[in-house]
């Protein structure tokens, strides 16, 4: 490689063995020498000018964007300004806003703080008036309970068992008449005097509408013995026979009113349902009596329109039960008077046929002697004085006798 040296620029380049050898010749030509010179100066002067031209344009163009950039930035640093100043006043806005908001929702939540600490006090309040109420009333009923249990164990020490029964009977039926003017005024609540299954309840319970619709009825049958009895009874010992009285008697429930196994926490709890043994029965002490029925009149009352239309089934299927009889009894008779007068048409009929014949017999009869008394009167037609005094002179002269003397 060949180094060359631009006479004018200095700029150095680095030219191949053959290419250098060129030049060196081309070089060597004066004319060559002088086109150089003169290409050389005119690229010079092309190379000046155009220099110029393209410094005066990137000017011109570097002004412009100078120009353009600055006026984008000015329009960026308002645009900034006024995003400043909005973010500024929203910034303002939402923190008084939320300033506001944080201090009514504060506020807000001690007025709720103070409300619920109000309702607090108050519900604890209430809580300890009902706890004492509750507590109050259990005392009370518990005492009252004590009071009952002490009242029928003094009784049970006193009476004997068959007084006992009574004056349970006797409480019972109290209660009820106390009640019997205002809350059972179309009740029925007696003794069951109808042994006459050989067995009896106590007292039967039946209620009925203004129009006289039963719609529920109780057995009832009232247990005690005293504490002196050899034999200790339970309640269930009672409860085959309550049911027989209640199907035999038509009752639709059973109950038992006991003071058996007092010391039984099943029993003395309340109302005690024994639907298991034996259907709609239940086991009570006295002073739920008036509660029990109470309560299963009130479940009964909800079905009196569907008993009333089953009533009214019932009367209708009695109804035509009675007509179908009627029409079997007007079958039977009509049937028994039909028989009846179809045997007497036969016999009827069989003495008309016998009059017939008898009359048969009498026309045949009555047609022969008309024969006969027609050939009579022929003959009686025939007959003359002639004829018969023919053989009798004597007879014959008479009756000519009698004719002259007539004439």
């Amino acid at each position: 490689m060949q180094e060359i040296k631009c006479p004018r620029c200095g700029t150095v380049f680095q030219v191949e063995e053959a290419g250098y050898a060129e030049i060196l010749r081309q070089v060597r030509d004066k004319e060559f020498e002088k086109a150089i010179a003169d290409r050389a100066r005119e690229m010079e002067k092309t190379r000046g000018t155009e220099l110029e031209l393209a410094e005066e344009k990137t000017r011109r163009e570097l002004a412009d964007s100078l120009a353009e950039k600055d006026r984008a930035i000015a329009e960026l640093q308002l645009r900034l300004e006024a995003a400043r100043k909005e973010s500024e006043l929203a910034v303002k806005n939402i923190r008084a806003e939320s300033e506001l908001e944080a201090k009514t929702a504060l506020a807000d939540k001690d007025a709720q703080i103070l409300r619920l600490n109000s309702e607090m006090e108050s519900v604890k309040a209430g809580a300890e008036l009902r706890e004492k109420d509750l507590k109050e009333s259990y005392e009370l009923k518990l005492k009252d309970k004590d009071e009952q249990i002490g009242y029928y164990k003094d009784l049970k020490a006193k009476l004997s068992v068959k007084l006992l029964g009574e004056t349970l009977e006797q409480h019972c039926e109290n209660e009820f008449n106390k009640l019997r003017a205002t809350g059972f005024r179309n009740a029925y609540f007696e003794k069951d005097n109808d042994a006459s299954s050989g067995t009896k309840g106590d007292y039967i319970f039946r209620d009925r509408t203004d129009d006289g619709l039963t719609y529920i009825s109780i057995m009832f049958e009232m247990k005690n013995e005293a504490d002196v009895t050899a034999t200790k009874h339970k309640n269930e010992h009672f409860f085959a026979k309550l049911d027989k009285d209640r199907n035999e008697k038509g009752c639709e429930y059973a109950v038992l009113v006991s003071l058996l196994e007092p010391e039984s926490e099943l029993y003395n709890t309340g109302i005690v349902d024994v639907s298991h043994r034996y259907p709609k029965m239940y086991v009570i002490r006295p002073q739920f009596f008036i509660p029990m029925i109470t309560m299963l009149r009130n479940a009964a009352q909800s079905t009196i329109e569907y008993k009333t239309q089953l009533e009214l089934v019932r009367k209708q299927d009695m109804d035509v039960a009675r007509f179908e009889e009627e029409m079997e009894r007007f079958k039977d008779a009509f049937g028994r008077n039909y028989r009846l007068a179809s045997d007497k048409f036969h016999k009827a009929i069989e003495e008309i046929d016998k009059s017939i014949d008898h009359l048969q017999k009498i026309k045949d009869a009555l047609t022969g002697a008309e024969n006969n008394l027609r050939l009579a009167n022929s003959k009686a037609e025939d007959l003359s004085i002639k004829k018969l005094t023919k053989n009798s002179p004597s007879v014959r002269a008479k009756f000519e006798q009698l004719e002259k003397d007539g004439e």
